[in-house]
């Protein structure tokens, strides 16, 4: 077994391999149009990493730097996920802690992300890994 590594997705292949790992996050993503998808979330300053292991995508997490009047600067996780087959073996534990060195290496003041309230499991993980529940997320779909 290879030492799990950390990158950023360059290219659109690095971008193709993590989709079937986020697809088991976000099932309603077509194969079709996420290279695409990422490419413009890209521009807007949406980053994409993943965490290989023997060649294959284990973990992939999305996020970008934001800044608020709430909370200050901080490091957003839109998505964060382990392939199913690759859990309870410190994937996410590694991008997890990965990720906070990003947000502390760009002076961030908070780490954060949202968690869907169906997902018992993260939110486990999340407190075990020392992260507070801090407010409600509220949404009012606008579109079909």
């Amino acid at each position: 077994m290879s030492t799990p590594a950390i990158a950023l997705v360059e290219s659109d292949t690095d971008i193709a391999r993590c989709f079937p790992v986020m697809a088991q996050l976000r099932p309603h993503l077509l194969e079709a149009d996420f290279v695409a998808r990422v490419r413009r979330m890209q521009r807007e300053g949406f980053h994409l990493a993943f965490l290989a292991e023997d060649g294959a995508v284990r973990a992939v997490a999305g996020y970008r730097f934001q800044d608020k009047l709430f909370s200050g600067k901080n490091l957003y996780v839109d998505d964060l996920v382990t392939a199913a087959t690759a859990r309870s073996r410190g994937h996410g534990r590694t991008l997890l802690a990965w990720l906070i060195g990003q947000a502390q290496a760009r002076g961030c003041d908070n780490f954060e992300l949202d968690s869907g309230v169906q997902r018992h499991d993260a939110h486990r993980f999340y407190l075990r890994e020392r992260m507070k529940i801090a407010s409600y997320h509220f949404t009012l779909p606008l579109t079909r």
